[in-house]
């Protein structure tokens, strides 16, 4: 969690703990408990210590216990947003590389969002920008507003499907294995299958399975139904594979400890000595002409999901114990990422395409 001390010094002693070993014994004497989207946070984990406010710095909340929290009348927060731009600049990455790599234009495309919240809905307005075809799928947003489709129909129609739901398994609207065998076999020719949500939103197994009958079926896994187990011959079958990595620009990060950091500075009645911007770094590349470079090109010095790509199935081979923890260290030890905001592009050729996508615009100084 970047910047967390910087941040919360000021507040008080900040101690780092790894996110899967911290144990109860950690928490005896704290006060606040910080933490991403691999700890289960739970009475467990909690009872006995002197917790009393819990943030994670995630949009997710399956790995947090909010109504044990509740019950023992401690104070949460979560970061929804945080990295919702990474995102979907992960998913714009991934469908331009995907573009060149099987020589289609994505205007030619239908695209489907299913889950249009903080990131869903981000993603939507960019390609929207960018003239795309979109169908939006979001059950519980349709029940007050017009504008989307069932996941049916979202299947039968869209090339591009990306999936960007909470993991929930009850309720009306259970997403757990959303996409199970029927909804597989039902996809388009050639479609291309993003899931940078929850890796149980998709039925792993049988996404395998159909997969192996499907050879046309383009996928992209950020998640993983078992991670951070990742099934060997499930990656052999995707065009792009990473380790839950979508979200973690270096940018997002920061933001989302700088939430947690306002909620609580909220929770304790205490007034923010620090804005964001204090806490973002210059990037390493903050200009560049556009010159030859195509959009792609210019993406890709910004962020390549293709280095994602292979440093992650340079450990499939390992034995399971070995893999899990190969996973578990590309996120811990993850490299500097930063958001095509970073980069200011000049003299560029299609000025509203690369707006769209997020970059800057600037004239030589």
């Amino acid at each position: 969690m970047p910047m967390v001390t910087e941040m919360f010094s000021s507040i008080g002693n900040v101690v780092r703990r790894s996110g899967r070993e911290i144990s109860q014994q950690d928490l005896v004497d704290q006060d606040v408990l910080l933490v991403r989207s691999i700890t289960q946070v739970d009475a467990a984990l909690l009872q006995a210590t002197s917790v009393q406010f819990v943030g994670t710095a995630t949009i997710g909340t399956d790995h947090i216990d909010q109504e044990y929290l509740a019950e023992q009348s401690i104070g949460f927060s979560n970061a929804p947003g945080c990295n919702a731009e990474a995102v979907v600049e992960y998913v714009l990455s991934v469908i331009f590389l995907l573009a060149e790599r099987y020589g289609f234009d994505p205007k030619t495309r239908n695209f489907g969002i299913v889950g249009v919240g903080n990131v869903g809905g981000r993603l939507q307005k960019r390609l929207d920008k960018l003239g795309y075809n979109i169908l939006l799928n979001d059950p519980i947003r349709a029940e007050q507003e017009p504008g989307f489709v069932d996941l049916d129909q979202l299947i039968q129609e869209c090339d591009v499907i990306c999936l960007h739901t909470p993991l929930t398994g009850q309720g009306p609207y259970p997403t757990r294995h959303l996409f199970s065998a029927k909804q597989l076999n039902a996809l388009k020719p050639n479609c291309i299958l993003l899931n940078a949500g929850r890796g149980p939103v998709i039925d792993n197994q049988a996404l395998l399975k159909v997969s192996e009958k499907r050879p046309d079926l383009k996928l992209v896994l950020d998640v993983w139904e078992h991670e951070p187990w990742v099934d060997p011959k499930l990656a052999e079958r995707c065009d792009i594979i990473s380790p839950h990595i979508a979200g973690y620009s270096l940018d997002g990060k920061i933001r989302g400890t700088f939430m947690l950091y306002k909620a609580l500075c909220q929770h304790l009645g205490i007034v923010c000595q620090h804005t964001l911007s204090d806490f973002l770094p210059s990037a390493d590349l903050s200009e560049l002409e556009q010159g030859d470079h195509s959009v792609l090109e210019l993406m890709q010095r910004v962020y390549d999901p293709q280095q994602d790509d292979l440093l992650l199935r340079n450990t499939l081979t390992l034995p399971e114990p070995e893999q899990k923890a190969a996973f578990d260290h590309l996120r811990k030890q993850y490299r500097i990422r930063r958001e095509f905001a970073s980069l200011n592009v000049l003299q560029a050729k299609d000025p509203q395409q690369l707006e769209a996508i997020g970059f800057q615009l600037a004239e030589p100084g």
